[in-house]
């Protein structure tokens, strides 16, 4: 797990690396020009392209000018800088990076503030204007380019962060933003990249090193971070010689009702394609064809018999599709199981919140936005949202998974977890329904619910974008269950 650090510590990291390595400041800088500079390349090969460079006084205007200088080094000769010069001090290594410019046949324009900004002309533009730095919204000359550069609606790349995007915190629902393609961030992702409202700011992002000390980085007090595939190599077991059904748990699914039995075959069958030794579905008796015919593999209980098939369960999942008549508070009064709690479950607990203390301890609850606002109170951002979620987890005991293009998993000792696989393909109906049964599979198998939670929220991601690389722009939650094994497997490979 990579630590995600705040802007302030960020900038602890660039210092305690000058402090130490040790290196200047200004050679740091360069450094980080360099880095963003071998990424843009990757990016736009064409060295005919024009490029406009837009920089504050500050070190991130400085950033640009060093990547300005670097690109005309390589080759890229239609380089112009703008230096908004809308603040009265200009930090020391903007200085120092502004005079190496006028060594280069560059040709750099200042505007002050009320100046009017000429037309853009260039086929790219590269922002360097503020960083992470920014506090507040943006106003007066800043807003007023920023307006300007998002007018002429060309390409963008930010350096290090979209200006007008804070790197942490609240994103207001106001703020305006010079909206980036792509940003080039360094040695860290900001935290702000991870939720809804940098949409407004960014399409995406790739991490470059500058290298910053990463022992001091790990060191660092984090309540976020950021899962690696590395983390599921090691967490992920292989199926081991003469083991069996037996060996890998029993799932038991309470899902689907008349009109919604699709909910309960794709939970049961994502339990037993996630590796289950034994999948048994509760789900109402006219649902029995239709789960014969698409998985024979999973067994069948009546609701009647629940009682029973609860105590032969190893892990146990509520919700999909069950509709909202069933007893919840009668489920809970049973003895204590790994828990998943989805969907309807969900809204259950919501219309009655006193149940929220008869969860057995390390219960996982897999909201949506709408879902998690009905159970813990409307929020107007994310941020807060996340904030509330930590609390919640710690006041019950509980995992709560607050879904997400980039999936948040609260712990109950509060630490966030942050997924990075999935992609837009997989917003279809049906994946929620597939994530709890495979949460339940390995929850099941014996993983602790920390890991069960990680394992499930990375691999239900990694089958997504499997596919998405095989060229599916939309896929249905049943590919993505068929996919489950083939990504397992590859991940178990890599790891021998």
């Amino acid at each position: 797990m990579k630590n995600i650090l705040t802007s302030e510590q960020m900038r602890e990291a660039d210092r305690h690396t000058i402090a130490t390595e040790p290196i200047a400041s200004v050679d740091l800088m360069e450094r980080a020009a360099l880095a963003f500079v071998k990424a843009f390349m990757q990016l736009h090969r064409d060295k005919n392209v024009s490029i406009l460079i837009c920089c504050g006084t500050g070190n991130n205007g400085g950033d640009g000018l060093a990547v300005a200088r670097l690109l005309q080094q390589h080759g890229y000769d239609n380089v112009t800088v703008w230096i908004a010069r809308f603040a009265s001090r200009q930090s020391t290594d903007f200085a120092t990076n502004l005079a190496k410019l006028h060594y280069c046949p560059i040709p750099v324009s200042e505007f002050f503030p009320s100046d009017e900004f000429p037309a853009v002309t260039q086929s790219i533009l590269i922002d360097a204007l503020l960083g992470s730095g920014l506090n507040k919204l943006l106003d007066g000359d800043w807003l007023r380019l920023v307006q300007h550069l998002n007018a002429a609606r060309i390409p963008s790349i930010a350096v290090d962060i979209p200006t007008g995007l804070p790197a942490d915190g609240i994103v207001p629902s106001t703020a305006q933003m010079l909206y980036a393609r792509e940003a080039i961030t360094f040695q860290r992702p900001k935290l702000s990249f991870f939720f809804p409202e940098s949409a407004k700011a960014m399409d995406k992002f790739h991490v470059v090193d500058i290298g910053l000390d990463e022992v001091f980085i790990e060191n660092l007090p984090a309540d976020f971070k950021l899962v690696e595939a590395s983390d599921i190599r090691g967490i992920l077991r292989g199926r081991k010689r003469f083991s069996h059904k037996g060996t890998y748990g029993h799932a038991l699914i309470i899902a689907g009702n008349t009109h919604t039995m699709g909910a309960a075959l794709l939970c049961a069958g994502a339990s037993v394609y996630s590796g289950a030794g034994l999948t048994t579905a509760c789900i109402p008796a006219e649902g029995l064809l239709a789960l014969n015919a698409r998985y024979p593999e999973v067994m069948y209980t009546p609701r009647e018999t629940l009682a029973e098939n609860w105590e032969d369960a190893d892990a146990v999942a509520v919700g999909p599709g069950l509709g909202l008549t069933v007893d919840l508070q009668h489920m809970l009064e049973y003895p204590a199981k790994p828990l998943v709690l989805d969907a309807d479950a969900l809204t259950l607990l919501a219309r009655n919140k006193s149940l929220m203390k008869k969860l057995p301890p390390n219960s996982v609850l897999t909201p949506h936005m709408k879902e998690f606002d009905r159970l813990f109170g409307e929020h107007s951002n994310w941020w807060d949202r996340v904030n509330t979620a930590r609390r919640r987890a710690v006041q019950h005991q509980t995992v709560i998974v607050l879904k997400n293009q980039y999936t948040f998993m609260i712990m109950p000792d509060g630490q966030v977890y942050i997924n990075p696989t999935g992609n837009p393909a997989m917003a279809s109906g049906g994946m929620g329904d597939v994530l709890t049964g495979m949460l339940t599979a390995f929850l099941a198998q014996g993983y602790p619910p920390q890991e069960a939670t990680i394992l499930a929220c990375y691999m239900h991601g990694s089958a997504g974008d499997r596919l998405a690389a095989e060229g599916m722009a939309v896929i249905p939650a049943t590919e993505l269950i068929a996919a489950i094994p083939v990504t397992w497997d590859a991940i178990v490979q890599s790891n021998c």
